[in-house]
């Protein structure tokens, strides 16, 4: 049996729903049979399901997709004579392989199974070892589990696996690995079962009605922290239809776990990362985060006052330094508490509370400004609640820089989930523009700086390859050597009173 974790060591923690185990005979077991133009198959593969799982299933539901052929009759026929549990449903119109899973599943939750087994009505995968994937939830361990052809060497080719669906399988497999941080075995079984809690919550029903949506469902357990677990399953190839184009489907699978990771380094619409909610740290050695933290890290304790403080996080490597840190953010995250000296709940958009105090030696603003409708109002606002001799220190994107220039000469702008286009942005900046918004608030600059491609979001969802990661960097720097404002991804000020 091989263990897939879903969060990688190194990511922050999502919040997951705790496994709950169930005894072995008080589960809820379901089998989803997707069937589509399986007459020939179908009553073989529910004969072939073992005596002692028989007894144990609570549903067995055949769902046959609009099948043109008599794969329904079928069903129903085995209905009237059989011992299993049985529900046999004819979808109207084609819903895809996917969309038959969704309609599965959908239906396992809303009669409140605990376990839900992915059988297909072809006979490709053995019903006859169905129970080894229910074993391993027995110990409440694991949210899903796939069987897998390839965990037994050699076994896959044995049973008659086809040589280039080997070696596709095993590179589309490595290559999805490669995108997402896990370690699994295969990709591209259809034998499956998972824990109906682990279902809810996941968003399946955005997935593909194709035959990737096996791959998108993987990704989402992965997102949203569940573990997967794989045991070995016999490989059979008989005269089943293939309904698969394997061209298309290779595509569709390196699409979307590419994307997956796209989404995680904070590009694109950001959908597949749904779990990563978090605002993240920027502690690169050209980072943003890292340039304030040089700037505060003289020895010299300050009084400092962190807008939009999030988690609290920065704020804790602040303390660190000998700051003492007040934080400010709209709402109270976990663990913020612990992590400052104190911490006021407000939206900056509607300026800075009198609860908040004076006498600050700094204020810091990394990545607020661009989250307010009226950022001058509030920068004007600070210069009321400094000590004297006290500065404001900010960090903001840079919309000149190249990035956001190719996209939008391309015609491609849009929101992302992350950097210069985050969906959260209200307001972009150049080097003038902000500290002409500076010098209208009342404040002059006293020192300004700059930050780099943050090429470390490569790492966000798995390893990536660190001489690339390198020379990426060596390019970039050298870029925003020659070329500062086309080059400086964010831009840093420290502000003081004129």
């Amino acid at each position: 049996m091989s263990t897939s974790g879903a969060t990688a060591a190194g990511t922050k923690s999502k919040s997951r729903r705790a496994t709950r185990p169930v005894a072995r005979g008080a589960e809820r077991i379901g089998v989803i049979v997707v069937a589509y133009n399986a007459a020939s198959t179908l009553a073989a593969v529910l004969d072939r399901l073992p005596a002692s799982f028989r007894r144990r299933v609570t549903e067995v539901v055949v769902c046959d997709d609009a099948s043109s052929d008599c794969t329904y009759t079928v069903g129903k026929e085995y209905q009237q004579g059989t011992d299993l549990p049985l529900t046999v449903i004819r979808h109207p119109q084609n819903l895809g392989y996917g969309g038959n899973q969704k309609a599965g599943y959908r239906w396992a939750i809303e009669h409140g199974l605990d376990i839900v087994v992915l059988l297909h009505g072809d006979g490709q995968y053995a019903p006859e070892v169905i129970e080894d994937l229910i074993e391993p939830f027995a110990d409440g361990q694991c949210d899903a589990v796939f069987g897998s052809r390839m965990m037994e060497p050699g076994s896959a080719r044995i049973g008659g696996m086809p040589l280039y669906k080997f070696v596709g399988n095993r590179i589309l497999s490595r290559y999805s690995n490669a995108m997402t941080g896990l370690e699994l075995t295969e990709w591209h079984s259809g034998y499956r079962a998972y824990r109906v809690d682990a279902l809810r919550d996941i968003p399946f029903e955005s997935n593909s009605d194709g035959f990737d949506f096996d791959t998108e469902i993987i990704v989402q357990l992965h997102e949203a922290g569940k573990r997967i677990v794989e045991v070995p399953i016999p490989t059979y190839y008989g005269n089943e239809i293939c309904h698969v184009n394997g061209l298309g489907y290779a595509k569709d699978v390196a699409l979307d776990v590419t994307r997956y990771r796209i989404h995680k380094m904070g590009f694109g619409s950001g959908e597949m990362a749904f779990s990563d909610q978090g605002y993240d740290l920027k502690l690169g050695s050209s980072s943003s985060h890292r340039k304030i933290l040089n700037w505060l890290g003289d020895g010299k304790p300050r009084k400092v006052l962190d807008l939009g403080c999030s988690h609290g996080q920065f704020g804790e490597l602040l303390r660190l330094q000998g700051h003492t840190v007040i934080g400010v953010d709209s709402e109270k995250l976990d663990g913020v508490a612990d992590r400052l000296d104190g911490f006021v709940e407000a939206d900056l958009n509607e300026g800075l509370p009198a609860e908040v105090g004076t006498g600050f030696d700094v204020v810091v603003g990394a990545d607020v400004f661009e989250h307010l409708a009226e950022p001058s109002k509030l920068l004007a606002q600070l210069r009321g609640v400094l000590a004297p001799r006290g500065v404001i220190v900010v960090s903001v994107p840079n919309v000149a820089h190249w990035y956001p220039r190719l996209r939008i000469l391309m015609g491609k702008f849009d929101y992302e989930r992350r950097g210069i286009f985050d969906a959260g942005h209200l307001r972009f900046f150049t080097r003038k523009s902000f500290e002409r918004m500076a010098k209208g608030a009342g404040m002059r600059v006293r020192r300004r700086s700059s930050t780099g491609l943050p090429v470390e979001v490569a790492e966000r969802g798995g390893p990536a390859p660190s001489a690339l990661l390198r020379l990426v960097g060596a390019v970039d720097r050298a870029g925003l050597a020659v070329a500062p404002t086309l080059f400086s991804y964010q831009l840093v000020f420290e502000l003081e009173p004129a």
